[in-house]
């Protein structure tokens, strides 16, 4: 049990070693004159803060399953309720991390109309003819 909690730990902290690294390298970049590495490294953002949200409930979920199946009830009541407390906060983030990830779709601008158009005063040719 030790060792999947030290491992679970060790992934959280990589994680967020991996966020803050990435925000470090926007910072950068926003002093820089390239817009398209920004948003690479936005959509590199969502990424990492997915998985971490992953990582943050997935760890207890599995150190718990474990529990149960070595009959250590205390233990596995505990983290599942910590995998309870972790996943309300971390639902939403991923929530909004996904979305980052669907890019939206690109705006179009109308063009010309496919029939006749009537213009104002009195002419009732269609424009070009």
């Amino acid at each position: 049990m030790g060792f999947l909690v030290l491992l679970w730990v060790c992934g959280l902290i990589a994680t967020a070693v991996w966020w803050v690294g990435i925000g470090l390298e926007q910072w950068s970049v926003s002093y820089g004159d390239q817009p398209g590495e920004f948003e690479s490294l936005r959509r590199r953002a969502s990424v990492a803060l997915l998985v971490a949200a992953l990582a943050a409930t997935a760890g207890p979920a599995l150190i718990a399953l474990v529990a149960f199946q070595l009959r250590l009830v205390r233990t596995a009541v505990v983290f599942l309720v910590l995998t309870v407390v972790i996943a309300v906060p971390a639902v939403p983030f991923a929530v909004l991390a996904g979305r980052d990830l669907d890019p939206a779709p690109a705006v179009t601008t109308p063009g010309a109309p496919g029939h006749c158009v009537e213009h104002s005063g009195g002419d009732t040719r269609c424009p070009g003819g």
